[in-house]
């Protein structure tokens, strides 16, 4: 199982046929279109409003802070979809895998140091895995690849040879492998899907997907590679909801040194700005018709959904906010609540994905401009399709990722 990060349909035709692979097909992503939601979904055949992933980070109530890219399995509730099945299941660079119950995980899990500074390292079951793959890549995998101004298409390049070598040894080689290529996405966000770079990155992506299906192929394996959401080029400012939020009351902060870091146990409300999307969470049910008057005048909000509206689009959780903030097209959600420079965070000038309270894509770039962001994602529905293809028929044409693992229990 091979997941492509922003290999969506439209971007798939530009390319046309990939050497050894079929035809790509379209279906519908799911909503949230963010990389922890798809692969929570695809692990557990369900939607978020089961399997509580409802994005890449989202507000941890009972600590009183939001949390991104946190890696335990035990966050995506629900059985997998090998379960049951017997054989024996690898998972390779999917998020929340970290306790799986899988047989073979690798994933990067740097020590950060106490002066600052990391060791970078990879988590890997068995112990030996990282070591192995190591030796025959010839080289460790690079953190900085991997995400940062310095991200690139070698972090797919290390993780396909990975994926080739575990394919290639018999001791290793489970009978299901989920893995993972990056790359696709960062100069997609940079420049946007319809620029010179994001056509060069869907070059080196077909190599290596051809390379990873001929290696597939040959040690025995059916492949299915299939995109998880559809990057969508940005043509609008970036919309800040904490702001507009802070402007109104309803957010607080804490200054500490001149900096303003929020309050999350005074404040009325909070956004965590995901991409396209951003969970709202409201304190106290009395607050949400202000918090909502606030939210859904700012240009660039698509739609609102409320509790009502969040159960038929598949995200009504217990995780997610009591307002669910949805860009409208071309726009996207920047997590910042100050306007002066002077009042930024710490945290604000560099890369710290586990420390920033809303997801930054500014980390792509050395300088923190999001108005240099080209690409986003995060909708779903018409324009926002993927790409799949599978060396096996199906039993049944699959209308959307979710229809795609479930036919899996057929395979």
């Amino acid at each position: 199982m091979v997941q492509v990060a922003g290999l969506g349909w439209d971007l798939a035709q530009k390319k046309g046929a990939i050497p050894d692979l079929p035809p790509f097909r379209r279906c519908a992503t799911i909503f949230p279109a963010l990389t922890c939601t798809v692969q929570a979904s695809f692990r557990t055949a369900s939607l978020p409003s089961a399997h509580g992933v409802v994005g890449n980070g989202w507000f941890f109530r009972e600590l009183g802070r939001p949390m991104f890219w946190e890696q335990s399995a035990a966050l995506v509730q629900g059985p997998r979809v090998w379960a049951g099945r017997g054989g024996r299941v690898g998972m390779m660079f999917w998020q929340q895998s970290l306790g799986e119950s899988a047989d073979l995980v690798l994933s990067p899990r740097p020590i950060h140091k106490h002066h600052g500074g990391m060791i970078q390292d990879c988590y890997s079951r068995p112990a030996d895995l990282y070591e192995r793959v190591t030796a025959h890549v010839g080289r460790p995998f690079n953190l900085m690849h991997y995400w940062g101004p310095l991200a690139s298409a070698k972090s797919s390049e290390w993780i396909a040879a990975a994926t080739q070598a575990v394919m290639e040894d018999s001791a290793l080689a489970p009978e299901l492998l989920f893995t993972y290529l990056p790359h696709l996405d960062y100069d997609l966000q940079r420049f946007g899907p319809d620029s010179p770079q994001a056509f060069q990155s869907l070059e080196k992506a077909s190599e290596l997907l051809s390379n990873v299906w001929k290696t597939a192929r040959a040690a025995g394996y059916d492949v299915l590679v299939f995109g998880d959401y559809a990057i969508e080029p940005v043509t609008a400012a970036p919309v800040f909801p904490n702001r507009a939020l802070r402007q109104a009351g309803l957010m607080s902060v804490r200054t500490v040194r001149g900096m303003a870091y929020p309050d999350f146990f005074a404040g009325a409300a909070f956004a965590v700005a995901d991409h396209q999307v951003a969970h709202v969470y409201v304190r106290n049910p009395q607050d949400v018709g202000r918090v909502r008057a606030v939210l859904e005048r700012l240009p660039g909000v698509g739609e609102v959904l409320d509790r009502a509206v969040q159960a038929p689009r598949g995200i009504a959780h217990a995780r997610s906010g009591e307002l669910v903030l949805v860009a409208a097209k071309g726009s996207w959600f920047a997590y910042p609540w100050w306007e002066n420079r002077r009042e930024a965070p710490d945290y604000a000038s560099h890369v710290d994905i586990h420390n920033k309270p809303g997801y930054d894509p500014c980390e792509l770039f050395f300088r923190r401009d999001p108005l240099r962001i080209r690409g986003s994602h995060g909708r779903a529905g018409a324009g926002c399709e993927v790409a799949w293809t599978a060396s096996f028929e199906l039993p049944y044409e699959p209308a959307t990722l979710v229809d795609l693992a479930r036919s899996l229990g057929a395979k």
